[in-house]
């Protein structure tokens, strides 16, 4: 190919799994390739294309070649003079004789800093035959080997003969390779070794112990050991204790169950990643030094740990119901209780936590009541502090906003203040109530009733009861207070005259426990005439206005003569209550009888009123 003109490149693939030749200086008029990957099986073409890029390459990425003929090993000798920072191995094949060539080819690459093998297969079990000590212009600080196949790993050795190699690396990677077990005298070796992750392994709680013996790892200060057996929680924090410059610890994925009140940890540990250690609850046990806690998908149903000087708390996939309270965690700056059973949280919740500035809260199943909505919408930078917002909070209820953001519901007045939307009601049907009973009461609404139910009452009854139940000549109405007058003078008069009336009397001949207006009615009913005698007092009378009115009703409406008026004495027509509109006009246009003071115009009057009687 004519690569004339290009000076730079940032990535260049060669997949030539089938190339046989190369034209030597092709590429090196690149003057650099910031990523070279090589996919070619034949070495001699390998090896030439190697030499062209010595100078120019950064990243050297080798896929899918064999080294596992001792002699092909001299052709990839090139690769010592090449100027790369980092060189990965992916796919490739390696076996107990060609591993010592390969490291002494990486041992003089100038400018070598990091090298990566990454699913890759060793056929043998570390039984090499060189020691292989480290140069002094060494460059080599970074290694990382990812799902490296050993098929008879239990038969490995210690890998006494490299550990001349390790003092001088200061990150380790050794993920997802079955490694059960990193020797004393290994650990002790790794002097400068700053990062090391073993995630994804075999590792249990003895092997650790071992693994993490005093004066290993002495410079450690980020240490990975998710995903493996590890089972005894306090067992763990004292076997890394001694690391005095331990800083970051992931022992997620790890299966401690319950833990402790108390326990052993580095005094310098300051993250803590507990996630998915299948803890039920959290106790005194964990360090109160650190700054970042991770205890996501625990199901833990609270967090009440005192932490003076932790900063940041994932509590995501939990089983909390409200927020953790702020007053052990004064120093809070970012929080993470996604996908817990939160239903809502208030504004002195929200504002108790001084220094917060990252809530993610989201994926919860949200109560949108009137007072959570109030205090989002109202409060102010909440967007800014919420993570996920608005997207990912939604209301679960109500029904009706189901599904439905959080920041877009807005409920009606009634919805928010039920309560007192009842309580209003109530307090105006009471006093349309009371109003009603007031008018009713000024305008004799209650009369009115009494009247219509007595009304109908009589209704329902003849208009004229048969001649074989009349029993009184005359039912008479009057007040108690002319009860004197009635009784001694009238009575007497009419009921012994010659032939003598018959007359009903309510103290007399009402039937006892009968309802007074049915006796009323009755007696009115079984009377030829009914004789109102009329005064001040008779108007006033709350049982004369039942007589009267039920008079009004029945006698006056069949226009007869059944009703006679005596006038006690003088009634100014204003006394008269203006509902007895028609008494009003039957004492404006009928004769009524007035009885007389003077003893010799009383004859006639008894006269007149016999007269009336009998006709």
């Amino acid at each position: 190919g004519n690569f004339e003109g290009i000076e730079l490149l940032d990535k260049l693939w060669i997949d030539g799994g089938n190339l046989s030749q190369y034209e030597p200086g092709s590429l090196k008029l690149i003057k650099k390739i910031n990523h070279m990957i090589i996919n070619i099986r034949n070495t001699s073409v390998f090896s030439t294309i190697v030499r062209d890029l010595l100078h120019s390459v950064v990243w050297l990425e080798v896929r899918e070649i064999m080294f596992s003929i001792p002699a092909e090993m001299q052709l990839l000798r090139v690769m010592s003079s090449s100027f790369a920072d980092k060189v990965s191995f992916k796919q490739a094949l390696l076996t107990d004789s060609t591993v010592p060539e390969i490291v002494s080819i990486l041992e003089d690459m100038p400018k070598l800093v990091e090298v990566e093998m990454t699913d890759c297969r060793l056929l043998g079990t570390g039984r090499w035959k060189t020691q292989m000590q480290a140069n002094q212009s060494q460059t080599l600080r970074v290694l990382t080997i990812e799902k490296l196949s050993i098929e008879k790993f239990y038969l490995f050795t210690d890998l006494q003969t490299v550990e001349g190699l390790l003092s001088l690396l200061t990150k380790v990677t050794v993920e997802n390779t079955k490694v059960f077990l990193v020797p004393c005298r290994l650990s002790r070796h790794l002097l400068s070794l700053e990062y090391l992750d073993l995630s994804a392994n075999l590792l249990g709680d003895q092997s650790l112990e071992h693994s993490a013996c005093q004066g290993g790892w002495p410079s450690l200060q980020i240490l990975n050991l998710s995903q493996n057996s590890l089972s005894d929680f306090e067992m763990t924090g004292k076997s890394l204790s001694h690391l005095r410059s331990l800083i970051v610890l992931d022992i997620s994925q790890n299966n401690f169950g319950e833990i402790p009140d108390a326990c052993e940890w580095p005094k310098t540990l300051k993250h803590l990643n507990l996630s998915s250690t299948q803890i039920p609850k959290l106790t005194t046990c964990i360090p109160s030094t650190l700054e970042v806690l991770d205890v996501s998908a625990n199901n833990l149903k609270e967090f009440g740990l005192q932490l003076p000087f932790l900063r940041e708390l994932y509590l995501a996939k939990n089983q909390l119901k409200t927020l953790p309270g702020a007053a052990p965690i004064p120093n809070l700056v970012a929080m993470s209780v996604r996908r817990n059973k939160l239903n809502s949280f208030s504004r002195e919740e929200f504002e108790s936590f001084k220094k917060m500035e990252l809530l993610d809260a989201s994926d919860n199943n949200y109560i949108c009541s009137c007072e959570f909505l109030s205090f989002i919408h109202h409060q102010a930078g909440i967007g800014q502090v919420l993570v996920g917002w608005p997207d990912k909070y939604v209301c679960d209820s109500p029904l009706a906003v189901r599904g439905v953001r959080v920041g877009a519901v807005h409920l009606s007045l009634m919805e928010c203040h039920r309560s007192l939307v009842v309580s209003l009601i109530c307090a105006l049907v009471f006093l349309v109530i009371l109003v009603l009973v007031a008018v009713g009461y000024k305008y004799h609404a209650v009369w009115y009733l009494r009247m219509t139910w007595a009304w109908l009452q009589a209704k329902r009854k003849p208009k004229r009861a048969p001649a074989k139940d009349i029993c009184y000549d005359a039912f008479v109405s009057y007040s108690e207070n002319d009860s004197d007058w009635v009784e001694n003078i009238m009575v007497r008069e009419l009921e012994q005259a010659c032939p003598p009336f018959r007359l009903c009397l309510h103290k007399r001949d009402f039937v006892p426990g009968k309802w007074i207006v049915d006796n009323i009615i009755d007696s009115i009913e079984k009377s030829h005439k009914t004789l109102f005698v009329l005064s001040e007092h008779f108007v006033q009378s709350e049982w004369c206005k039942y007589e009267l009115d039920f008079s009004h009703f029945r006698l006056f409406d069949e226009n007869n003569d059944a009703a006679i008026l005596v006038l006690l004495e003088p009634i100014q027509s204003k006394a008269i209550p203006k509902r007895f509109c028609k008494l009003r006009k039957i004492m404006n246009t009928k004769t009524y009888l007035e009885w007389p003071l003077e003893e010799e115009q009383q004859e006639l009057f008894w006269f007149n009123l016999k007269i009336a009687l009998k006709s």
